[in-house]
């Protein structure tokens, strides 16, 4: 019998994260599943994958990053992947440059920037062992300079610059990617916007994405999981999965 793959997935107690632990555990995979707060449904999200363990953790926290590599080589021996989809933001408009204050950059750079850096390196022995593969969540925001905040845009391409750094420093015996998307459907936006808020955004997204559609979860694990597990010669590249928004609509034509 073929040892089972391991692989941790930070904040996967919702979104996309427990949509890709979930891709994971369906195709063999041991999963470490690290939550931050959400300890019930990250609790869930373990029954359903079956051998995997839910760990809560900051990923801002160094000592909290080595503690779930710990976990994983002690549960199955083994890192075969790692994704990281923690993520922090602060919902404030741009055009609210008083929004923000330094604290709050420190604090969503700590979760989106430093916390992948901290995780990777707690891992990076075992993944390199195993020649495993690392994805990141990032975000079109990244690339478009827009989002839920200054902070969480330029969080997210502090990490694009992270994944091309590492690729290059951890190959050959380990991958590194990034997958990029806009609008996701679920809870983060819509706790973030408000109901009324979240609706306007995504019908926004919706008129102006090359597909006419925003994404799912599952649809965006399913880009982590082929990154993962059936990409054997892609590293560091910044996959787009936005439905075709910064492709956006041809322009009416007119005489």
């Amino acid at each position: 019998m073929a040892e089972r793959k391991a692989a941790i997935v930070t904040g996967a107690g919702t979104g996309v994260g427990a949509a890709t632990a979930r891709w994971l555990a369906a195709r063999g995979y041991g999963v470490v599943v690290n939550y931050s707060r959400s300890r019930e449904a990250a609790d869930k999200v373990a029954a359903d994958c079956g051998d995997a363990i839910a760990i809560q953790g900051d990923v801002a926290e160094d000592a909290d990053c080595r503690r779930l590599a710990a976990a994983a080589a002690e549960r199955w021996g083994r890192i075969d992947a790692v994704v990281n989809s923690a993520g922090a933001t602060q919902f404030v408009p741009m055009a609210d440059l008083d929004g923000l204050a330094a604290e709050d950059f420190q604090r969503v750079f700590a979760v989106n920037a430093i916390g992948p850096y901290q995780m990777i390196r707690a891992a990076a022995p075992h993944l390199r062992r195993s020649r495993g593969a690392v994805v990141n969540v990032s975000s079109i925001g990244s690339q478009t300079g827009n989002g839920s905040s200054y902070a969480y845009a330029a969080s997210k391409a502090a990490l694009n610059t992270l994944t091309l750094a590492l690729a290059r420093n951890l190959a050959p015996e380990v991958r590194v990617n990034a997958v990029l998307p806009g609008f996701v459907e679920g809870r983060w936006l819509r706790d973030g916007l408000g109901d009324a808020g979240y609706e306007k955004v995504k019908s926004q997204w919706q008129a102006n994405a090359a597909l006419g559609r925003v994404s799912t979860p599952e649809e965006i694990a399913g880009v982590i999981g082929w990154l993962i597990a059936e990409a054997p010669v892609v590293t560091g590249q910044l996959i787009t999965a936005d439905a075709g928004m910064v492709l956006g609509r041809p322009p009416a034509v007119t005489r």
